[in-house]
C-alpha cells in the first residue's frame, strides 16, 4: 500500500488505542491535526481504512452497539501496521518530496499582472495567512498540557506562514519602492530573444 499523511494518520492513532471512524475523526480534530491532514471529506477516511484492511496493516477488533447510535466498527492496528507507521514515518521525516503547490506556479508567472495588480493580490494573501498565523498561535497555546512533541506540526506550520509573511512583506516594499518591476514591452523583447532560431545550431 502506498503512503499518505491520512493513512499515517490513522496508523498512528490506532497505535495508541483502538477507534471506531468517528473517534479518529474527533481526536484528529481535537489534536489539531486537520491542519496537516485533509479530512473535511469523511468518506475519505473511511476508504483509507478499508485501504489499510486490505492491506492488514489493520484489522477489526470489535463491533460496538448501542441503541443511541448507529452500528461502529472499531479498528486496531496489526503488528505489521505498527512496523509500516514506523518506516513511512521515517521516509516521509527525513527525506524531503519534490512537491508542486500552486502558490510557487502561479509565482512564476506573476508577470502576467501589472506591479500594481500584483502588489493588490499579494497583499490580500498577506492579510489571509495572517489570520492564519494567529489561528495557529492560538492553538499552540490552546493546549499547555500537551507534550510539545505533539505540536511540532502546528511549530512547523507557524514557521512556515511566518517566513512567507516576511517575504510578501518584503516583496511588497520592493514592489512599492520600484525595485522590483518589468513591463509587457520588456518580456516579450525576452521571451522573442530566447525563442529567436540559434544560428549555432543549424
Amino acid at each position: 500500500m502506498k503512503s499518505s499523511p491520512l493513512a499515517l494518520t490513522v496508523l498512528s492513532l490506532l497505535h495508541t488505542q483502538p477507534l471506531h471512524p468517528y473517534g479518529i475523526r474527533r481526536l484528529i480534530k481535537q489534536w489539531g491535526k486537520d491542519d496537516v491532514v485533509n479530512v473535511g471529506q469523511p468518506a475519505s477516511l473511511y476508504r483509507t481504512i478499508e485501504r489499510l484492511l486490505e492491506a492488514g496493516l489493520v484489522a477489526v477488533s470489535q463491533t460496538e452497539r448501542d441503541q443511541r447510535y448507529p452500528e461502529r466498527t472499531v479498528y486496531e492496528i496489526t503488528d505489521a501496521g505498527r512496523e509500516v507507521a514506523r518506516r513511512w514515518l521515517t521516509q516521509m521525516l527525513a527525506a524531503p518530496v519534490a512537491e508542486f503547490p500552486q502558490f510557487p506556479a502561479a509565482l512564476s508567472f506573476a508577470m502576467m499582472l501589472s506591479p500594481a495588480g500584483l502588489r493588490e493580490v499579494l497583499e490580500r494573501r498577506a492579510a489571509t495567512l495572517a489570520g492564519t498565523l494567529a489561528a495557529l498561535d492560538a492553538t499552540i497555546t490552546a493546549f499547555p498540557e500537551l507534550p510539545r512533541v505533539t505540536m511540532l506540526d502546528t511549530e512547523y506550520l507557524r514557521a512556515v506562514t511566518a517566513a512567507e509573511l516576511g517575504w510578501l512583506s518584503a516583496t511588497v516594499a520592493d514592489l512599492d519602492s520600484g525595485r522590483l518591476t518589468w513591463s509587457a514591452d520588456e518580456l516579450a523583447a525576452l521571451a522573442s530573444a530566447q525563442t529567436a532560431p540559434d544560428d549555432s545550431m543549424r
